[in-house]
């Protein structure tokens, strides 16, 4: 067993450590996985507030959720100050940031919807779709296909994910001009009224119990550190899933969110054009009155 080795200039101890037992995937195999995808997944995950899952001995096992620096965390991962916050928040920078983490055993990222640039104001409004466990992901699909015709219905471009799980994410990219009150103010307003029009298939409320058979739109990622799993970010789950930037069309054929692993992402996308490559010139607020 190799003893270390180096990864876009960081140290990778352990690198034949097995991190997904089921899949037999190694801690430098999620390292050049990160590496792989590094030039699709870094305009969404660089410069940004993280929270990371760290999980030492691997998926499924005992993991940590850390935002703020400690001892351990390496000198590729830089420190922000959030006003309104006393501890500053870790970010990256660059490729080499990633693989930082995978040397911290970090399995999952969760950038928060600012930039460091901009910490109090929001560029990223996400509605997450959680379904009951009776529902299928055909019902996922309709909830998000119905989310981006109400965006649309009031001047809003959005783009979807899966999760690696059973959900999908809508994100709505914005001009960072609005505080997060009203950000979060917003995709309540916006949750509640699509909860109302339809009660039997949506929800708003995170009781578990209240659930049965309709979907929870989680519009509570919209708050400065309730964060959502990152594109291309692996997840600690069975079968080394990946939440997958895709395009609307996908939607409308047929979608197994658990295709996208570690395995499987590089290549698809290197093989497709980037579902998100507009993103970042789209230019848009939120409809907010002031």
């Amino acid at each position: 067993m190799s003893e270390e080795l180096i990864v876009e200039g960081v140290r990778l101890s352990s690198p034949d450590k097995v991190l997904y037992p089921e899949q037999g995937i190694t801690k430098l195999e999620l390292a050049e996985y990160y590496v792989a995808v590094a030039g699709w997944m870094l305009p969404h995950v660089a410069k940004r507030p993280v929270t990371m899952v760290r999980c030492p001995t691997g998926a499924e096992k005992k993991c940590f959720y850390q935002r703020h620096a400690a001892s351990g965390v390496l000198p590729q991962l830089k420190e922000v100050t959030v006003p309104g916050f006393d501890e500053p928040y870790l970010y990256i920078d660059d490729v080499a940031g990633l693989i930082a983490m995978v040397q911290m055993g970090t399995l999952e990222i969760h950038p928060w919807g600012v930039t460091v640039e901009r910490p109090d104001m929001p560029d990223r409004i996400i509605f997450d779709l959680d379904p009951d466990e009776g529902l299928g992901f055909g019902d996922v699909i309709s909830a998000a296909l119905e989310v981006r015709e109400r965006l649309r219905g009031i001047g809003l471009q959005s783009f979807v994910k899966t999760t690696g799980g059973k959900g999908l994410h809508v994100v709505v990219p914005v001009e960072p001009v609005t505080e997060w009150r009203a950000a979060k103010a917003f995709a309540k307003s916006f949750s509640d009224e699509m909860a109302a029009d339809a009660p039997e298939r949506y929800l708003t409320r995170i009781s578990k119990a209240e659930r049965a058979g309709r979907i929870f739109i989680d519009y509570l990622r919209n708050d400065p550190t309730s964060t959502a799993v990152g594109p291309y970010s692996t997840r600690s789950r069975p079968g080394a899933p990946v939440a997958m930037p895709i395009e609307w069309e996908e939607l409308e054929g047929p979608l197994d969110p658990a295709a996208f692993t570690i395995k499987t992402v590089p290549a698809r996308a290197a093989a497709r054009r980037d579902p998100w490559a507009e993103m970042a010139a789209v230019r848009q607020r939120l409809p907010i009155p002031g």
